[in-house]
């Protein structure tokens, strides 16, 4: 990982459903929430909350599965405040736990973004309360336990990193992040061994190999540290070769 680590890091939200035909192009305002725009502006971030008001929006009346859809669309778009009213609003109006705890992680992660790290070990704290064994509960774990870290509270970190890959051991990224976490408390060898199983559950990018490599340089594993470390450089620049021939 690099010195400033957020450069790197990736939140992992949910993909939702996918929007209907009526969002191909995406639209602030869902056909559901009737935005009069010669009324209202449609990008004023109060418009989605005001309209969302349970005292006025009966719960039935609300699409959960497009409002999470709408908020994955903000993130998309770098609208992360707007994403987190949508996902709270979502999770406020859910009726089934899973969709609920699938807005509260997306929640969180849109708060991380913005490095509002507090909120977003709230939010995720919520999203694990609901049901501490289900997939969207070890994407909670593993994205609390970068949170916490960022909030300076490492030892915790690695303890939800540990309970992500209990929870799913098939989770890469939870791999990944345990991984980083035991390197940052001298655990090499583990380090060494979590990062492997990233490699093996399909994690492969040039930041998992170069945690590897500093796993392998700490237990003295120089040739296959060097060998990571000249994949690692192959793979970045390719990503930049791809780009370039994108732009």
């Amino acid at each position: 990982m690099s010195d400033n680590p957020r450069e790197d890091r990736d939140h992992q939200f949910s993909e939702g459903q996918g929007l209907p035909d009526e969002f191909e192009e995406f639209d602030l305002d869902p056909p559901e929430l009737k935005v009069d725009p010669a009324k209202v502006d449609p990008v004023d971030t109060r418009v989605l909350s005001d309209l969302l008001d349970e005292r006025n929006i009966a719960k039935d009346e609300i699409d959960t599965d497009q409002l999470i859809d709408v908020g994955v669309s903000y993130t998309q778009i770098n609208r992360f405040e707007e994403a987190t009213e949508t996902f709270e609003r979502a999770a406020q109006f859910a009726d089934d736990p899973t969709k609920e705890q699938e807005a509260w992680v997306n929640k969180g992660a849109s708060h991380a973004e913005l490095e509002e790290y507090d909120a977003a070990i709230g939010a995720y704290k919520e999203a694990i309360d609901i049901d501490d064994e289900s997939e969207h509960a070890a994407t909670a774990e593993t994205n609390l336990a970068y949170a916490l870290w960022e909030f300076g509270q490492s030892e915790e970190a690695l303890r939800h990193a540990e309970n992500a890959v209990e929870i799913d051991p098939r989770f890469a990224q939870a791999w990944y992040n345990r991984g980083f976490f035991m390197l940052e408390r001298g655990l090499a060898e583990n380090a060494v061994d979590c990062f492997e199983n990233a490699q093996r559950l399909g994690m492969s990018n040039a930041e998992v190999l170069e945690e590897k490599v500093r796993a392998l340089e700490e237990v003295g594993r120089e040739e296959e540290a060097e060998e990571a470390r000249q994949r690692a450089e192959e793979m970045r620049e390719e990503a930049e070769q791809q780009m370039v021939d994108e732009y």
